[in-house]
């Protein structure tokens, strides 16, 4: 892919059949996948190598480069913008020719889906090895390369989901580590404001999309596309947030094991939220806990 179709962006023999509006885009279509195929080819292969013999000690090639399988992340988030303009000139003669001299069954698409179909592999990989290794040397490893990777898979599908937000007019890398993110029902019983309207919230729910940050909880609306691929995916439309700072959190509300209160200034506002399992419930009471002390 990068030298049948990357490097052929810059070939002036080719420039002819590139459109316009496609040139100098190839950092958007092919995003770091470079940076991955270098990352593969000259450290993380030599490394795999160096176990052959011993494959059960292989969770310590995944530890020893984890914070570099952070460029998967990177890949991932660039993925949609990749897609739209992939989609735009998919038909293009250049990318037709690209694909002929290369003798490729497949379109470009599918190969660029294998770096997010690698990282997902790895998991599944590792959780097959970590079976057959239970009593052996370097299990531990094992299992540690594997909750490390399932950490970097989430990582990847919050960013997917965070960068989908519209409408917050801050910066959201100011909010500090997106921590959790996830769909909720809302109830909204707010001092302030009129009483009539107190009594509607009460009973109605709003459809609610969090996400946790070390300096605040956002709440958006999530909004389904029609289209096709990405474009299917939703977006959430930017609502209000609560700064964590003023946060206080009551863990129980009676009734609902899924149900807890979130609350700001002193119960000026008071936002109860149910989660769709009380196992959610307790994941995002944990880490809400955690951010506030």
């Amino acid at each position: 892919v990068l030298q049948g179709y990357a490097a052929e962006m810059d070939n002036p023999l080719m420039a002819h059949l590139i459109p316009p509006e496609l040139q100098n885009k190839k950092d958007i279509l092919f995003g770091n996948m470079e940076e991955i195929y270098h990352f593969h080819n000259r450290i993380f292969l030599r490394e795999l190598e160096n176990y052959v013999e011993y494959p059960e000690l292989v969770g310590r090639c995944f530890l020893d480069q984890m914070e570099d399988f952070q460029i998967y992340e990177k890949y991932c988030q660039n993925k949609p913008r990749s897609e739209s303009l992939w989609r735009q000139f998919s038909d293009s003669v250049f990318f037709q020719e690209c694909q002929r001299k290369l003798d490729h069954k497949l379109s470009l698409d599918s190969y660029l889906l294998k770096p997010v179909q690698r990282i997902t592999k790895y998991q599944l990989l590792l959780k097959e090895m970590l079976k057959y290794s239970k009593n052996c040397e370097g299990a531990e490893d094992l299992q540690e390369a594997l909750t490390s990777i399932l950490g970097i898979l989430k990582a990847v599908n919050d960013s997917m989901h965070q960068i989908a937000i519209t409408g917050y007019d801050g910066n959201l890398n100011e909010l500090g580590k997106l921590l959790m993110q996830g769909s909720f029902n809302v109830w909204t019983d707010h001092k302030k404001g009129h009483s009539k309207v107190k009594d509607l919230a009460r009973f109605k729910p709003m459809q609610r999309h969090l996400f946790l940050h070390e300096k605040a909880v956002l709440f958006c609306k999530k909004r389904e596309e029609n289209g096709e691929g990405y474009e299917k995916a939703p977006s959430y439309s930017y609502k209000h947030s609560l700064n964590m700072a003023a946060v206080g959190i009551t863990e129980n509300v009676k009734g609902d094991a899924k149900k807890f209160e979130i609350w700001y200034n002193a119960r000026e506002e008071v936002y109860i939220i149910q989660a769709p399992t009380p196992e959610v419930k307790a994941t995002w009471v944990n880490e809400i806990r955690k951010v506030l002390t």
